[in-house]
């Protein structure tokens, strides 16, 4: 991967999978600022606030495997099929896409969802309105694969156009609201035609040789994108997945997995983006992966980029193992996600936390508790993450550091075995002059300091180390 000032090395973070690592790679150098001033303004929102959760969903939960990657025919650890139908491609597409006629998450509760994540402290959510199996979990009119279908059991329930009734009950609670969509659709026959069966991810034709086929799932794409830009209320963000499904002349022969695209795969991002703003101005658009006017930040999955990056950008993460429900899954504790959002902050980025509902829809209890552990802390500290911006030298050693216009937050990162902070810390900070006050993050008394060169001793009482013993971060404020 080339390097410049904005283009990163990509340090992995402990625990994450390896799914979907056609974003892995990526070069930021040709990323284009928003010209829009509602976007640009729409995007100074977001990334005031910091903390998000994504969803996914479908019916691939009931089988509590990876999300549509088991219909992909490539040697991948991530498309392994498993089951009675494993050994034969095409018995298992049509058993895989049978579950729709069984698929019915009766516990279905978006409520309960929004007040978890709100009392942890996220402000938007993201919610996969159709991955690349191409199953809608909304009610598209173009196709009858789908939650809403003659086929589904759930059609009948009132609440079955779950993406409605989710985006209408997050946009209450005052979160901005975006919808993932998979630009590539393994389902219907404009991309994966049947007289020719897929070799891998990308469309199983040339677009080129057959013209009028692509101009069917460009259309179809179009279509269903405008559904959900004209029929779902206010939405903030078009999440776009897929993005081998690009021009040509945006493919970067210095990516390894983008030199595995055969085709052009040109769904005209210019028409589509157009189309979605007109319906929803301000609209963010994030074409991922297709640096341009139409990525409007950046989003490294499962991973962080090892500095501050100046463009903004948003790390899409599991709180598990897997992005998909699975039976048993394998939650990261609450210290290991609160210290990824802070490190994350730091370095100028949002946080994206995928949480995955059961085929009844449900999470995990784990996963309520996880959101209730971070809460606990962003109730505390909330004030050195929102509304923030990454101050010098943003992640040094165990340190961390923001700033608003009131003051700089210096957020301490402490090992597994530092359960109390030390009496005396050397906070590598200057403070402006001999009036300023330092303070600890959910203690009310100021403490003491002196200067020492260009850092700042502080004492910690007592009382303040046995009251904020265990946090998973510790955060000093240094006022004006």
């Amino acid at each position: 991967m080339k390097k410049s000032w904005i283009s990163v090395a990509i340090a992995l973070c402990c625990g994450l999978s390896v799914q979907a690592q056609q974003h892995s790679e990526q070069n930021h150098s040709k990323y284009v600022w928003p010209a829009d001033a509602a976007v640009k303004q729409k995007l100074g929102q977001w990334q005031d606030i910091k903390f998000g959760l994504l969803m996914h969903w479908g019916t691939y939960s009931q089988w509590g495997i990876v999300e549509s990657w088991s219909l992909c025919p490539e040697d991948e650890g991530w498309c392994v099929r498993r089951g009675p139908h494993a050994g034969n491609w095409y018995e298992y597409k049509n058993a895989y896409e049978k579950l729709q006629t069984t698929f019915n998450p009766v516990r279905f509760n978006p409520e309960r969802w929004a007040q978890a994540a709100q009392q942890a402290g996220m402000k938007y959510m993201i919610f996969t309105t159709k991955h690349h199996d191409g199953f809608c979990m909304f009610d598209s009119k173009l196709t009858d694969y789908k939650i809403t279908g003659t086929k589904s059991p759930f059609a009948s329930n009132p609440r079955s156009n779950v993406t409605k009734e989710i985006l209408q009950t997050f946009r209450q609670q005052g979160f901005m609201v975006g919808t993932y969509f998979s630009k590539p659709d393994w389902h219907t026959e404009y991309y994966w035609w049947p007289y020719f069966p897929p070799k891998d991810r990308n469309v199983s034709y040339d677009p080129k040789k057959y013209p009028e086929n692509w101009q069917k799932f460009s259309d179809f794409t179009y279509n269903q994108i405008q559904e959900l830009m004209t029929g779902y209320g206010k939405v903030d963000i078009l999440w776009l997945d897929g993005g081998w499904v690009r021009p040509a002349s945006t493919i970067d022969s210095t990516v390894s997995w983008q030199r595995t695209i055969p085709y052009s795969q040109d769904i005209n991002m210019a028409k589509i983006a157009g189309m979605a703003r007109q319906h929803q101005p301000g609209l963010l658009v994030v074409d991922r992966t297709v640096s341009g006017e139409f990525e409007n930040y950046v989003t490294p999955e499962q991973q962080i980029p090892d500095h501050y990056m100046p463009i903004p950008w948003e790390t899409c993460l599991t709180m598990g193992d897997s992005w998909s429900y699975i039976p048993k899954e394998n939650f990261k504790p609450a210290r290991k996600l609160v210290q990824t959002l802070v490190d994350i902050v730091a370095k100028n980025g949002n946080l994206l936390l995928n949480v995955a509902p059961g085929p009844d829809g449900e999470w995990h209890e784990e996963a309520y508790q996880r959101l209730t552990e971070i809460g606990a802390w962003m109730t505390v500290n909330g004030e050195s993450v929102y509304n923030t911006r990454p101050v010098a030298p943003y992640r040094q050693g165990q340190w961390a550091f923001t700033a608003n216009d009131r003051a700089t937050y210096a957020s301490y990162l402490p090992k597994d075995d530092e359960s109390h902070l030390s009496a005396t810390i050397e906070l590598p900070l200057s403070p402006a002059n001999a009036k300023t006050q330092i303070s600890l993050l959910g203690v009310k008394q100021p403490l003491k300091w002196k200067k020492a060169g260009d850092k700042t001793i502080v004492t910690v009482t007592e009382t303040a180390r046995q009251q904020l013993a265990n946090q998973p971060v510790w955060v000093f404020k240094v006022s004006k």
